[in-house]
């Protein structure tokens, strides 16, 4: 699941999260370790301009902060960037941040990157905005040598040139898995061929077979080998009969009816489903995610 109050975007923000705070992010947090979620997601954006202001708002924590400050309160969930906009930062900068966050957490990062679509962004830390696809297919590769098991990494390309640097600590995984967001045909490309795994944005269930049948192309045509995750997004979720206005495109109902529909996206040949719940307060989401956790995972 994508973490509440960390990102506050009024396409999917709650009301009571605008007056949470760190203690409402460890609560949540263990609650998802304890009922046995996969991950916990934290999203990236350094700046947000006026013009998008009122939509986006400003609250987007630091990820590595965030996910360093969670991991240490936490068990077993992994710990997801979704996503990273790493072509805003040196991939060494990048390597040396995520690097020591999976050595902290004993191995439970998830590397998701994007592409970014904030201009206002790129042109404050001077990074190309119409660029940024090249910027990211050489970021991926760069933190592939940076993130690996060489102390002294060696990358030498059109934009960033390293060797001889030795950072440790080393991640504590042998290959951080980096899974590539976005729905453009550029970002499908370059999850099926420099990815770990795809990150939809916002694809609804209609287009994801068409999308997954695509990577599997990409990836046969390439000869790639090695595990790849498919992930989607679901509809947001209320476990139970809701007695308030949980909105019409909010699956809900019992753990039989809500496994039944989200087994639909098992069919297409997805890996993971990322959940995100109604509620009024941070009580609600709580309770909602142990009765996901108990009644409905099982059945998935």
């Amino acid at each position: 699941m994508q973490l509440p109050v960390q990102s506050q975007s009024t396409l999917y923000a709650e009301g009571w999260e605008a007056e949470a705070g760190p203690e409402d992010l460890l609560t949540i947090a263990r609650a998802a370790d304890r009922a046995g979620f996969d991950y916990l997601a934290s999203c990236d954006h350094v700046g947000i301009p006026r013009r998008l202001a009122a939509a986006m708002s400003t609250v987007w924590y630091d990820p590595v902060a965030t996910l360093a400050f969670l991991a240490a309160a936490t068990r077993r969930v992994r710990l997801l960037s979704h996503v990273a906009i790493v072509g805003l930062r040196h991939p060494l900068l990048t390597a040396k941040q995520y690097a020591t966050l999976d050595h902290l957490s004993s191995g439970r990062l998830i590397l998701g990157v994007g592409a970014g679509h904030v201009r206002e962004e790129f042109d404050a830390l001077g990074v190309d905005f119409r660029g940024r696809g090249a910027v990211l297919d050489e970021c991926l590769d760069a933190l592939r040598a940076a993130l690996g098991p060489d102390e002294f990494p060696e990358h030498h390309g059109k934009l960033y040139r390293f060797e001889g640097l030795g950072q440790r600590p080393r991640p504590a995984q042998d290959r951080v898995p980096v899974w590539v967001g976005g729905s453009s045909p550029a970002a499908v490309r370059r999850a099926a061929l420099k990815g770990d795994g795809w990150l939809p944005q916002g694809d609804p269930r209609d287009r994801l077979p068409a999308q997954i049948s695509r990577i599997r192309e990409l990836r046969e045509q390439a000869g790639a080998r090695g595990p790849f995750t498919v992930g989607a997004i679901a509809e947001p979720l209320y476990v139970g009969t809701p007695r308030w206005d949980v909105g019409r495109r909010t699956l809900s109902g019992g753990p039989q009816q809500l496994a039944e529909s989200l087994r639909a996206y098992r069919a297409m040949g997805v890996h993971q489903i990322q959940v995100r719940f109604r509620s009024r307060s941070r009580g609600e989401l709580t309770d909602q995610i142990a009765a996901f956790g108990a009644e409905v995972a099982p059945e998935l």
